[in-house]
């Protein structure tokens, strides 16, 4: 048989190392349709001229949208027969990405458990996204939900790995020479820096977007995500298109501007759980809760850690008292950003 169906549970084995296929080198085109299906507005990544203020060689691809084409890389051997990308955690940003690089993926599986239905499992992988030079670009690890082909088949040792809650602030990444001393407030769109933010505050990003067919459709394609429940209806009982959860990951991101523009580069994700699923017609709005700061050896740079939550529902809002996420949250991630003192 030449086509392929794609891995199921129990053809992944603990320790074993995937290259992914297809590289893609990636252009400016990359960076106007990120900016084209998300309202993203972050000023590092829209003008060269302001990165180069900043110390870059020139405005790089969006941290997510690098994200983005790392992780479609990886959908065809880790998730094209998923239910479900359940979370993430111990991800760093390792490097920037400008047009002209070439972006291909690696994963190796970490853990693996069968859930008790027998008809699926959570597969771990450890993630890493390097460049034409073979230099790692970003890493993550996700889980993911996969469907069982052979349901009589015995589960495996549940092997669950140990991960860290948190990016601890010395082993964040920078670019070498990033310095926000001379960072231009009026041209970023607010004034708000690291000094003005407080742990615990929490902010309501106002804005809101209705997600149309189109919008996730397009984006699906242009990352590369082949994962069956984007595209097949058949794919689930209820016959609906699940929106790819990397989409309200970026959208949220993207919202949240509006009260955290200054907030530039992110380079570390701690923790995510794509909460509940997302579908056209929904209205999508976030708020951010700031969950801690730490100093940067970088001159002028500053690191907020701020759990950015996606919602169909009220700000503030993200548990009930049984602990279990309210059905209208629909991301809750935990990102260290960086941001001019």
């Amino acid at each position: 048989m030449k086509t392929n169906p794609g891995r199921f549970f129990e053809d992944y084995r603990l320790g074993e190392t995937i290259v992914h296929a297809v590289p893609r080198t990636v252009s400016g085109g990359e960076r106007a349709m990120y900016h084209a299906l998300y309202p993203a507005r972050h000023a590092l990544y829209s003008s060269d001229k302001f990165a180069r203020a900043c110390g870059l060689q020139q405005s790089p691809l969006d941290d997510l949208a690098a994200f983005h084409i790392v992780f479609g890389k990886t959908v065809p051997d880790i998730s094209l027969n998923a239910v479900a990308n359940l979370g993430y955690a111990e991800g760093r940003w390792l490097r920037q990405v400008y047009p002209g690089d070439t972006l291909r993926a690696e994963s190796t599986v970490i853990g693996l458990k069968e859930n008790s239905s027998g008809t699926s499992g959570v597969v771990y992988v450890r993630t890493k996204g390097l460049n034409q030079d073979d230099e790692e670009v970003l890493e993550y690890v996700r889980w993911v939900m996969v469907k069982k082909r052979d349901l009589s088949l015995p589960a495996p040792a549940a092997v669950l790995p140990q991960l860290a809650p948190v990016v601890v602030p010395e082993a964040l990444v920078f670019p070498k020479r990033l310095d926000f001393s001379r960072y231009d407030f009026a041209l970023a769109g607010e004034r708000h820096r690291w000094g003005d933010y407080e742990v615990g505050e929490t902010i309501d990003h106002v804005d809101g977007v209705t997600i149309e067919e189109a919008d996730h459709m397009q984006a699906t394609r242009l990352w590369q995500n082949t994962s069956k429940v984007h595209f097949d209806v058949t794919q689930r009982p209820d016959g609906r298109r699940l929106v790819y959860g990397g989409h309200i990951i970026s959208l949220a991101r993207s919202l949240s501007f509006n009260g955290l523009a200054n907030a530039q580069m992110i380079v570390a994700l701690n923790a995510g759980a794509h909460a509940n699923p997302c579908f056209a017609g929904d209205t999508v709005r976030a708020w951010s809760e700031v969950l801690d700061k730490a100093e940067t050896p970088m001159p002028g740079v500053g690191a907020l850690r701020l759990r950015l939550v996606a919602t169909k529902g009220p700000a503030f809002e993200l548990r009930g008292e049984d602990g279990k996420y309210l059905p209208h949250v629909l991301l809750d991630l935990d990102y260290w950003a960086l941001i001019p003192l």
